[in-house]
């Protein structure tokens, strides 16, 4: 009676191994064994840098949002005067914004005035929209006031305004500079409503690191913007900052609360929620096409197990006759069609995290051999492509590279260990 081994023993890897390094000339298939292990490479490269660029997007389209945008924004659901027209602005504002900032997690409350004018300067027009603050709430906003990114003093805010690396490109204005808003909504005379015109100097100019921001923002004064919209004693909403923006829905009780009555709330996922949700559904559907990608790739390694064990049917039979179990040659061929799917993973998530790693220089270079324009920020909104490892996303390809290697491993091992050692033989 044959005597049993310990599974995985040392001459089932040796054997294994031999196997793998043969040559065609020898019954072995190593141009297949190289075919699947370059197809899991390049299948499980392909899924993490999807994952990282997918993950890239989506953190950089939030970080922008929340570092130049309110977490939360509160309106006034508006009046009727008896004249009949609406106002939908705040006339307490500093004490509503007061009560807003005692609320639990409310790490920032503030009234500004908005407007949308035209800008002009040496000539040159582009539709802005405007944006008064006071100086000290501006300097709350990270991706605006930011000494790496924006030029010129914040200190001085007061006598001027602040405008988006955009629209100083688009006007042609630098620091220093004056620019002309022009407003349809001006002075009230007997012949009617008259524009509103008048001159600023650029004092700072952001780049906030989204393009469509930077492109069309503007900051003012907040006391200058109320005299310019005919804003008086008012402000238009409430800008609110959240220790966890993410968490936003749960705050939204208790800031309503606070707010007061004739007062509604507008949330950053309210703003950009349905185009999260399409990430999702992107994200969700690029995994699974590239999952199957990943199992074309590991398809390619039953091909070479089925021809491997039609090539060594001779080798089977000896073996089998010398007392080696089904058991023991199952694994041998197991370990031939893992051992491709574990090196080929490995070399696949190194050149995925390479390359997560070093996107900027990668991508430079891209856009160098095609000649400029591959990425246009006024498409994209982002001015470059962003890529972000987790290690959430690394795990999952390895999970799944390797549980698909194991599991299209085991028929053509399951074939050799069921191989019957005499017809193997008979015509040897």
């Amino acid at each position: 009676m044959a005597r049993r081994t310990a599974p995985f023993a040392g001459f089932e890897w040796m054997i294994a191994w031999r196997y793998l390094r043969a040559k065609r000339a020898e019954g072995g298939v190593s141009v297949m064994t190289w075919i699947s292990l370059v197809g899991i490479t390049l299948a499980v490269f392909a899924l993490i840098a999807t994952l990282a660029v997918r993950s890239g997007f989506r953190a950089e389209f939030v970080d922008t949002i929340l570092g130049a945008n309110a977490h939360v924004t509160v309106y006034t659901q508006g009046e009727i005067d008896e004249a009949g027209n609406a106002s939908r602005t705040f006339a307490e504002f500093d004490d509503r914004a007061a009560r807003v900032a005692e609320v639990e997690g409310v790490i920032h409350a503030a009234p500004i005035v908005r407007g949308q004018v035209m800008a002009n300067a040496g000539g040159r027009n582009s539709g802005v929209e405007v944006f008064g603050m006071r100086a000290e709430d501006l300097q709350s906003l990270p991706r605006i006031v930011d000494p790496e990114t924006g030029r010129g003093d914040i200190s001085d805010y007061e006598s001027g305004i602040a405008i988006g690396s955009g629209v100083a490109r688009e006007l042609g204005v630098d620091l220093g500079d004056q620019v002309k808003l022009i407003s349809p909504d001006g002075v009230k005379t007997a012949f009617g409503q008259s524009p509103r015109v008048k001159s600023y100097d650029v004092v700072y100019i952001f780049s906030a690191g989204r393009y469509d921001i930077d492109r069309t923002r503007v900051y003012m004064p907040f006391s200058e913007a109320q005299l310019y919209f005919n804003r008086e004693g008012q402000a238009d909403e409430i800008e609110v900052m959240l220790a966890d923006p993410e968490e936003a829905a749960a705050y939204r009780p208790a800031i309503q609360a606070a707010a007061g009555a004739g007062t509604y709330l507008w949330t950053w996922e309210d703003a950009s929620g349905g185009f999260l949700s399409a990430l999702e559904v992107e994200d969700n559907v690029m995994f699974v096409i590239l999952s199957i990608l990943v199992l074309i790739a590991a398809m390619n390694i039953t091909s070479g197990l089925i021809m491997l064990v039609k090539n060594k049917g001779r080798d089977i039979g000896i073996l089998r006759t010398m007392g080696l179990t089904e058991g023991a040659v199952l694994r041998v061929f197991f370990i031939c069609g893992a051992f491709t799917g574990i090196i080929g993973t490995v070399a696949g998530v190194i050149l995925g995290c390479l390359f997560a790693v070093y996107i900027d220089p990668i991508f430079s270079a891209v856009n160098y051999l095609a000649g400029g324009g591959v990425w246009d920020p006024s498409v994209r909104g982002l001015y470059q492509l962003p890529a972000k490892l987790e290690a959430g996303d690394v795990l999952s390809a390895v999970a799944l590279s390797l549980g698909l290697s194991f599991v299209v491993t085991i028929f053509p091992a399951r074939r050799a260990a069921r191989m019957n050692p005499v017809e193997a033989l008979r015509y040897e």
